[in-house]
């Protein structure tokens, strides 16, 4: 007997594919919905997979059909899909949506919009809960509509209880921004050293594919409307990430730490660098789902190495990882790290 059926939009993202993988080890029949229509070659046969470009007219109503008992919604981005889902709340017992830690703003109002701006970066407390101040919502920013996104769906309250999982910086094969390629490529390249700003202590809470989609899990199993950080058990500062990725791949380092921050702007920027920490509470989920990490961060990354180096094999960078470069960063400038260095 099946818990009953799930719809997984987003399905072919990485957190997609993990999530209908853990949905469908729990119980749930599956249909797995994106825009071409996909599948993961380890899905079995008795998912559904269907071809939905949500943006469409009547889309997603069609694909809904005559309704589902959970819809996880992994790509909803600001208010219009907030008032798509309510609007079709008659056809969605409940629903789970990812949304992302970067709503989040300090006391002084700064967050990860204001972080280009002089004195921008936010200076969040540690751990961040989940009943902090959040950015006003809008259509400006990533943030401002991840927000607004929440707004809506949280409104609907009984109508269509949703479980709003804000993610930290999520990681895990098939990312198409995934920051450990910054060590990933350095060794790969025989780079010997790598500077890093902040004195290597900068950290930015990751958030592993499979422990998101065990908080989906969980999450569909105990429908309500709430809102749930959703993190790795524990959050390492870049310098530790590149030691644990220096054991996968069985490689020795030389790490230059530089106290303050990056020299010219370049030297020493890594995807993670910021001058205060960002770690997200996870009690509310222990708390509220019964919610335990399936993995940790230095567990996983042996397959994250693995499949970014198959991924990157004879391609540039920025063609194999689109999400990465739209940074708009050359975070492999090796000449620009000489240089400094032959000038310490």
């Amino acid at each position: 007997m099946t818990k009953g059926n799930a719809f997984v939009l987003g399905a072919t993202g990485q957190v997609g594919r993990a999530a209908v993988k853990a949905l469908l080890a729990d119980g749930w029949e599956v249909t797995a919905a994106s825009r071409g229509g996909g599948r993961d070659g380890r899905w079995p046969a008795e998912v559904r997979s269907v071809a939905l470009d949500r943006n469409e007219e009547g889309a997603l109503a069609a694909g809904l059909g005559d309704g589902v008992d959970v819809l996880v919604d992994i790509v909803a981005y600001d208010a219009g899909h907030g008032r798509q889902l309510t609007g079709l709340a008659d056809r969605i017992g409940s629903a789970v949506v990812v949304s992302s830690g970067a709503v989040y703003e300090d006391d002084r109002g700064r967050s990860f919009d204001t972080q280009d701006r002089p004195d921008g970066f936010p200076a969040y407390p540690v751990p961040i809960p989940e009943d902090w101040a959040t950015v006003a919502p809008g259509d400006g920013t990533y943030g401002t509509r991840k927000i607004a996104l929440e707004r809506e769906l949280l409104a609907a309250g009984e109508a269509l209880p949703t479980t709003v999982l804000r993610a930290g910086a999520i990681h895990g094969p098939y990312c198409p921004g995934p920051r450990e390629l910054w060590f990933v490529k350095r060794a790969l390249d025989g780079r010997p050293v790598r500077p890093l700003a902040y004195g290597g202590a900068s950290r930015f809470h990751p958030a592993h594919v499979d422990n998101l989609a065990e908080l989906v899990r969980l999450a569909a199993a105990r429908p309500g409307s709430r809102v749930l950080n959703g993190a790795d058990p524990e959050a390492p500062t870049v310098a530790e990430i590149g030691a644990a990725i220096d054991a996968v791949l069985g490689v020795e380092s030389e790490t230059v730490l530089i106290e303050g921050a990056p020299p010219g702007d370049l030297v020493g920027l890594t995807p993670w660098t910021a001058p205060h920490p960002i770690v997200y509470d996870m009690t509310a989920a222990e708390r509220t789902l019964g919610y335990r990490p399936v993995v940790s961060y230095a567990e996983s990354l042996p397959a994250t190495v693995e499949w970014l180096a198959g991924h990157l094999a004879g391609r540039e960078w920025r063609e194999a990882f689109p999400g990465l470069a739209r940074y708009g960063v050359d975070f492999f400038d090796y000449a620009a790290e000489d240089t400094w260095l032959a000038s310490r």
